[in-house]
């Protein structure tokens, strides 16, 4: 309560006075003589009341806002000092930030270099020269593909390239500058550009390590800095070096590399290197050469997925399927479990992918293995997947009988830029062209085929042989040329799956049933574990009549490849050749629904509903087999069946 003032005080004990005294004085004087000015005396102590009332109350209001600004002050004190404190947690979170990204900064700085005046003049800075270096070394970065994880690198500054130009003065960039110089493993670059009498030379070094100095003309300028560059790359990044070597075919200073690798690198890399030799040695179809570095890949990193995918392509260039097929089997297996820390992500899935989808190609799974590529698809593209999976699946297509989808696929391809990418998409679509009974462009283009394949030296031989000779020669008697066939397919070697078979199917055309079951057994036995030799001797065992026989390899060809259509077709037609019509439709409905697309199929299958008495259902095959790709023979069996002949 607020103390009344000693005046306030006075009026008090004076009304307390005359409250106090007698009732009669006050009653007296108001009656009394003196009763006008005891009425002046009540008036004015009822205005001095209101004032001291009023004056209490202003009091009052006063101390009322003075609580409130004393609040108002303790809780702007309170938010001060929080604020305060938050702005000391944020600047201690980012000073914690800012060191921990300083510790963990392996990237690569690029100072300005030290230049002549004469080329500061005319523009070429030393800041100029730095990012010109640094361009060069992002080109290099762009040009060097690999499935290794970056992370898996001793030394990695991945894609953190900068250039770095000191600030004047001291300022928050030069501080964090500083504490990445200070806690960080920075690769930094530094360099110079000088006269000398033999003209310009340029050098560029990583850390304090020596380094190569280039010398040439003003006009040389450019091709000094990548030369810096690539000694730069060399040095820091001694793996991807060797990798943008192989990928621009500079193969034999890519061998040199990767043999100092193996000679001095750690494990990793070391493994590494093995696998990217070995590309190099499948390159010159050195066969045996290569399948040792992949053991020795192994030797030091067991369930090395890698080695075992290239095993598998190694196997398949020479057409050693049985030993494919293992090497596949291996890779799946592995794909299956966690991934290798030691590849990238996108490289690891994408391969798992190709793994399996080769698999299936090679056991006859051509629908899985179109499946599986429509993933590739589906994925942004590593390492030119989805055009390998677009030449794979064109080859798919013509194993299930399916024309139209071979056409498709092939209008996918972008037009060839080189007679390589011609060579690529030409050569698949010609042998899809054969299998559907089309040799023509296989027969045509050979002559090209062989001058591009020549350029590519030892693997361009071993492709010529091995995989394009044996088709074309096989479409060459598809043409009545038996002599011409015979002639090109005698040239092939005989450890090769696919040339055996194609000695066999131009016997099994002119009824050679003799030679073509000699050439078929040694199939058999080379790819013991593989459907397709199963299958053309069920399929040559059929034209010459011996149905049993034809049907017992048919169910073997079945048993190793479940998903493959053919030798369900075959045996379908085996059986109806013995009148044991329902068993076909049975045969030709599972055919049916692994290559939907095959008119002979749907031919074959109108036949065996004719043959049990279903006309409409013959009917509805036939014209389905009249929409889709027949042999010449199949045309003039449908048109004759068609018409009850």
């Amino acid at each position: 309560m607020i103390a009344p003032s000693h005046l306030d005080r006075a009026m008090v004990e004076e009304n307390k006075a005359l409250e106090g005294g007698s009732p009669g004085i006050a009653a007296a004087m108001a009656m009394g003589p003196d009763g006008e000015r005891a009425n002046t005396y009540l008036d004015e102590q009822t205005k001095l009341t209101r004032l001291q009332i009023e004056q209490i109350e202003e009091e009052n209001e006063t101390r009322r806002h003075i609580l409130k600004l004393e609040r108002a002050s303790a809780a702007m004190k309170v938010a001060f000092e929080l604020a305060v404190a938050l702005i000391v947690t944020i600047i201690a979170i980012g000073l914690g930030a800012m060191i921990w990204s300083a510790a963990s900064d392996n990237g690569l700085v690029v100072e300005s270099f030290s230049v002549p005046p004469d080329l500061s003049q005319r523009g070429l800075t030393g800041d100029v020269i730095a990012a010109k270096l640094l361009d060069k070394l992002s080109s290099l970065q762009s040009q060097t593909v690999s499935s290794r994880a970056p992370s898996s690198y001793a030394n990695n500054w991945g894609n953190d390239i900068k250039l770095q130009i000191p600030d004047t003065g001291i300022s928050i960039g030069e501080f964090n500058r500083s504490l990445h110089t200070w806690l960080g493993h920075q690769t930094r670059i530094t360099g110079e550009a000088y006269r000398t009498p033999a003209g310009l030379s340029v050098t560029a070094r990583a850390g304090s390590d020596t380094s190569p100095t280039f010398t040439g003309t003003d006009a040389d300028l450019d091709k000094l800095i990548r030369q810096a560059a690539e000694s730069v790359y060399h040095a820091t990044q001694p793996y991807r070096y060797a990798v943008y070597l192989a990928n621009v075919g500079r193969n034999k200073e890519a061998e040199a590399a990767y043999l100092a690798l193996i000679a001095n690198g750690s494990v990793k890399d070391r493994a590494w290197a093995h696998i990217g030799i070995e590309n190099i040695y499948a390159n010159r179809g050195e066969h045996d050469r290569a399948l040792a570095t992949l053991r020795e890949a192994l030797a030091l990193k067991p369930g090395f997925i890698m080695a075992y995918v290239n095993e598998s392509g190694v196997e398949s260039q020479f057409q050693h399927n049985e030993a494919e097929l293992a090497a596949e089997r291996k890779a799946v297996e592995i794909a299956h479990g966690p991934r290798d820390p030691d590849m990238s992500e996108q490289a690891w899935i994408t391969g798992a992918i190709q793994a399996e989808s080769s698999l299936a190609n090679t056991l006859g799974d051509f629908k899985k293995e179109i499946e599986l590529d429509r993933r590739i698809f589906a994925m942004p593209d590593f390492n030119n997947a989805a055009s390998v999976a677009r030449q794979n699946d064109i080859v798919a297509f013509a194993l299930l009988h399916d024309g139209a989808a071979v056409e498709a696929m092939y209008r996918g391809f972008a037009p060839a830029r080189n007679e390589l990418e011609y060579l690529q998409q030409n050569g698949v679509y010609s042998f899809a062209e054969v299998l559907l009974g089309h040799p023509e462009i296989a027969i045509r283009d050979r002559t090209r085929f062989d001058a591009a394949l020549a350029k590519l030296g030892g693997v361009g031989t071993i492709i010529s042989h091995r995989q394009f000779w044996p088709p074309i020669a096989y479409g060459i008697a598809e043409k009545g040329d038996f002599k011409g066939a015979h002639a090109l397919v005698d040239q092939t070697p005989v450890d090769c799956n696919q040339c055996l078979r194609a000695r066999a199917a131009i016997d099994i055309l002119e009824k050679n049933w003799g030679g073509a079951s000699y050439w078929l057994s040694r199939a058999v036995n080379d790819a013991p574990s593989l459907p397709f030799a199963y299958s053309d001797w069920g399929h040559m065992l059929l034209a010459k009549g011996d149905y049993d026989a034809a049907i017992a390899k048919l169910k073997i060809a079945h048993e190793k490849g479940p998903h493959f259509a053919d030798p369900l077709e075959y045996w379908g037609e085996a059986l109806l050749a013995r009148h044991r019509v329902e068993d076909a439709l049975a045969k030709f409905e599972e055919a049916d629904g692994l290559a939907p697309n095959w008119g002979r199929l749907h031919l074959k299958w109108g036949e065996a509903k004719l043959a049990g008495g279903d006309k409409a259902g013959a009917a509805r095959e036939f014209a389905a087999a009249a929409r889709l790709d027949l042999m010449p023979k199949e045309k003039s069996e449908l048109a004759r069946v068609m018409h009850g002949g």
